[in-house]
């Protein structure tokens, strides 16, 4: 009887490790365990650059984007984020930044949405 408790025990542990192992299966997206929408706040330099594509793209915004565009999904996911979204960003106007900063291994064609990543 003792033997056969242990056991009980032993597959409810394991069974409850298991379910723990699925359930942070499920907590990666487009950026891993960060939201786009998080994502999108360290881009706040490229404001003026995501509105206007005349405008000058700064160090600091090229950087950034050189950094999240490694994931080209998350890249997109933060252009087109309800944070960018409510921050004026026009998404047109968004894809071109890795192009405005010279990223030579950026995602050419990649398809953010209906835009395209030139």
């Amino acid at each position: 009887m003792e033997a056969s408790m242990k056991n009980i025990c032993l597959v409810a542990i394991l069974v409850i490790l298991g379910v723990a192992q699925l359930e942070g299966a499920y907590g990666a997206g487009e950026c891993g365990k960060s939201s786009p929408d998080n994502e999108a706040w360290k881009l706040v330099p490229c404001a003026s650059a995501a509105q206007d594509e005349n405008a000058a793209v700064s160090a600091k915004c090229c950087s950034q984007v050189k950094r999240i565009g490694q994931n080209p999904s998350c890249l997109c996911a933060v252009m087109l984020s309800n944070t960018a979204k409510s921050s004026g960003v026009k998404p047109e106007v968004a894809v071109t930044i890795p192009k405005r900063c010279n990223i030579p291994d950026r995602p050419i064609g990649y398809k953010c949405g209906a835009y395209t990543l030139p």
